[in-house]
């Protein structure tokens, strides 16, 4: 380890040319975010298309669900 790896006591940073995170506005307002595997993500090209399949699959599940608790 050379004197230049070891960290200092203290630094002092230069925030006169900081800007605003761009990305900070579209994290707060998504929901979550999820990564889907290779596969997947072949199958659904945007996530418009998740969302569409992922309702489909909510509305079977509840009707699904419907059905096996008035039988």
């Amino acid at each position: 380890m050379s004197d230049n790896d070891e960290m200092k006591s203290e630094y002092r940073f230069d925030y006169s040319k900081a800007r605003p995170n761009r990305f900070a506005e579209e994290y707060h307002r998504s929901n979550s975010i999820v990564n889907l595997e290779a596969d997947v993500a072949e199958a659904f090209p945007d996530s418009a298309s998740v969302n569409e399949a992922l309702r489909f699959l909510i509305r079977i599940t509840k009707t699904h669900q419907t059905e096996l608790n008035h039988k």
